[in-house]
């Protein structure tokens, strides 16, 4: 291997990408002159978007198959309304359409739509009565409290305190959707954690696991694969785990 080649060859296909979008930009531009001119079209306005021309679209299956189980989970409870903690605003927003949902957040968002009220709550400190929250989720969250990612206090155990305050708050025979990373379990700082299926459901004590279902690393071995096992779970090494518990009666 010629010293530096990898480097050359990424200089030369960068400046192909730059010759070729330069030929495109004076093509298109030409075009605009053959009829009347709709818009201006300046050097100085452009913007490269190199590589988005893949042959299929790409997204990240977490955060489009986790909310998507979710969603049609709620649909079958169809609760009166349904309360979030720190899941994503996409799918606080498109839910609203649909029930009526409180979201809070350790940062508030400022987020405006009918049926959807968003406020500052601290997961360690959760402004709910015990078992009060017949309609719950908290989704891509939990393995983040604690580790200082975003502003809250450092907590080696932040994450348990918080999933005790979800626990606590839940009404008997009430949802929860909790989605966390799952596989090889370890601490990947300031990032995130990443739980043992077992860990997750042990730490859910006093709960029914009424639905797990697995975004897994490898899109061969399935999209979101509905009741996953735990042996699929182990074996992942930073894969999505959505579990629908239901909190058990008091005896």
């Amino acid at each position: 291997m010629i010293p530096g080649f990898d480097r050359i060859t990424a200089w030369w296909h960068q400046r192909e990408r730059e010759q070729r979008f330069r030929n495109e930009f004076a093509r298109l531009a030409g075009m605009g002159t053959s009829t009347r001119s709709r818009f201006t079209m300046r050097w100085e306005d452009v913007k490269p978007c190199f590589g988005d021309d893949t042959a299929a679209t790409g997204f990240d299956r977490h955060y489009v198959y986790h909310p998507a189980w979710a969603a049609r989970i709620i649909k079958r409870i169809a609760p009166a309304e349904h309360i979030d903690i720190s899941s994503s605003l996409h799918f606080c927003s498109m839910l609203s359409a649909f029930i009526p949902v409180r979201f809070y957040d350790y940062r508030p968002a400022d987020l405006r739509l009918s049926d959807l009220s968003s406020a500052a709550a601290d997961l360690m400190r959760l402004p709910f009565a015990n078992n009060s929250v017949p309609s719950l989720s908290c989704m891509h969250t939990v393995e983040h409290v604690g580790l200082g990612r975003y502003g809250d206090p450092l907590d080696y155990d932040g994450d348990l305190k918080a999933i005790a305050e979800l626990k606590r708050v839940v009404s008997p025979g009430g949802h929860l959707l909790f989605v966390a990373p799952t596989g090889k379990p370890r601490l990947i700082f300031n990032a995130h954690r990443i739980y043992a299926y077992e860990q997750v459901v042990d730490a859910f004590s006093g709960f029914e696991l009424k639905e797990f279902a697995l975004v897994p690393d490898d899109p061969v071995d399935g999209g979101l694969v509905q009741n996953a096992s735990r042996e699929l779970a182990d074996r992942q090494n930073y894969g999505c785990g959505c579990y629908w518990f239901i909190k058990r009666n008091a005896t």
